[in-house]
């Protein structure tokens, strides 16, 4: 079996990564919608990313993620100050995660029909967590293209794959230094 804690430091590192972007914006900048360009804003995505970290780590005991059973709790899309508090619960709850890989169970919406089940599928903490980390990157470039929409620019790597970093790192070593920045 996998060890999962090189995968749980990296899910911190990125979840730090957004309370340091929650921490530069300001309140309107963090809440605003523009519909129908943008009908969610950088608070909404804060909030569904960290709901489903939330839902990872309170379905690890079962033995079953249930990844639709978030609570779509406003307070954390709308107060900056909740959302790294909760963030910050996060990072501790994923600190706690025991190193060693196992199986689990996930549940997950697959049809918009509500009348469907959602089927079950057999993953592993370590598949899970690099779901967890691509699914923020992802919500990250849109909380991104939100930000820069209203003319706030976020660190240039937020919201940005890491194997879009490590080759825009090679590519850019291997350059001809009259090419380089």
């Amino acid at each position: 079996m996998q060890d999962t804690s090189r995968l749980v430091e990296l899910n911190i590192e990125f979840l730090e990564q957004g309370k340091e972007l929650i921490s530069e914006v300001t309140d309107s900048v963090f809440t605003a919608c523009n519909k129908p360009v943008y009908p969610s804003g950088a608070g909404e995505h804060f909030r569904h990313i960290i709901e489903h970290y939330q839902l990872f780590l309170s379905g690890i005991g079962s033995d079953l993620l249930d990844y639709d059973a978030r609570n779509r709790d406003t307070r954390i899309a709308c107060d900056r100050s909740f959302a790294c508090s909760v963030i910050t619960d996060v990072q501790r709850g994923l600190a706690e995660i025991p190193s060693t890989d196992r199986q689990v169970r996930v549940k997950m919406a697959a049809s918009p029909d509500a009348d469907t089940d959602a089927p079950l599928s057999t993953s592993t903490l370590c598949r899970e967590l690099e779901y967890l980390q691509t699914h923020t990157v992802h919500h990250y470039a849109l909380i991104a293209m939100i930000l820069r929409l209203q003319s706030v620019e976020p660190n240039a790597n937020f919201g940005v794959a890491p194997s879009t970093l490590q080759h825009r790192t090679i590519s850019a070593s291997s350059a001809p230094l009259s090419q380089r920045a």
